[in-house]
């Protein structure tokens, strides 16, 4: 019998939303996607949440309960919008502020958060590495926390990037993942496939000129592990009081673990 966890981990390695590709394409290809639509990607988020993905975020921010002197890595973030976040979330607390490292492996996305951060006059606040998941270019044990919001489904061989989150986490270092998940609620599924298929790859094509960008989105979500199967990767990769909450019913969810 297939164990559940192994088939979720290498079904992730070898698609790319619905297509099947080999693993060592997926990357190329997701990388040209969000070159394509870097520009857009922010706002696109308001306009299909509604901008409710700002309430996941807050919550996401209200779990990891930053505080001054942090040093933090926020994976996938090239935008910046958790980093903000966190800087808002502190810049009235006394202390030493917190160190925030924005990763991301697209040139594209964190060019967008470098000049977001130089409107906002952040752009010393934050550290820029340009690097993937799989392979981080930081010291064992060198931060104090992880987060990763909507992007941990990109990645090819989310093994490895687990694996590297564990090792650059300090004993006692914790790990935060926002993504989107397997609606709860009875009917709720439905609803979600109607708008999803039809609406998002529309709104693609209008606001970001790219409709096969967000028919991806919409696929890739379909292909992540249900909450529990995700909470079960994270703990074969070495992490250990692995939570997670559901929002919005299950459409997106939160997962929490720790490095011991």
């Amino acid at each position: 019998m297939t164990d559940p966890v192994d088939h979720a981990r290498q079904r992730l390695a070898a698609s790319f939303g619905y297509q099947e590709v080999p693993p060592e394409d997926k990357s190329r290809l997701v990388g040209d996607l969000f070159a394509r639509v870097a520009g857009r990607y922010d706002l696109m988020n308001d306009l299909m949440s509604a901008g409710v993905h700002r309430l996941w975020k807050a919550a996401l921010i209200d779990w990891l309960a930053p505080r001054p002197g942090l040093r933090l890595l926020d994976l996938a973030g090239g935008t910046g919008d958790i980093a903000f976040r966190v800087l808002e979330r502190t810049a009235r607390r006394p202390g030493t502020p917190p160190e925030v490292i924005v990763c991301d492996v697209n040139p594209a996305m964190l060019e967008v958060g470098r000049d977001r951060a130089l409107d906002q006059n952040r752009l010393h606040a934050l550290r820029w590495l340009c690097a993937d998941a799989e392979a981080l270019p930081l010291a064992a044990g060198s931060v104090d926390a992880c987060t990763i919001a909507f992007g941990i489904r990109n990645v090819t061989r989310i093994e490895r990037a687990l694996a590297e989150i564990r090792r650059v986490l300090k004993p006692g270092g914790r790990f935060l993942c926002l993504e989107f998940s397997t609606p709860r609620l009875a009917g709720l599924d439905r609803l979600y496939d109607a708008y999803s298929f039809t609406v998002l790859p529309w709104l693609g094509q209008q606001v970001a000129g790219d409709r096969a960008a967000y028919q991806y989105l919409v696929e890739s979500i379909r292909r992540f592990p249900d909450q529990a199967t995700f909470a079960r990767l994270i703990e074969r990769a070495g992490l250990a009081r692995v939570r997670y909450r559901n929002l919005s019913g299950g459409i997106a969810a939160l997962h929490s673990a720790w490095r011991l």
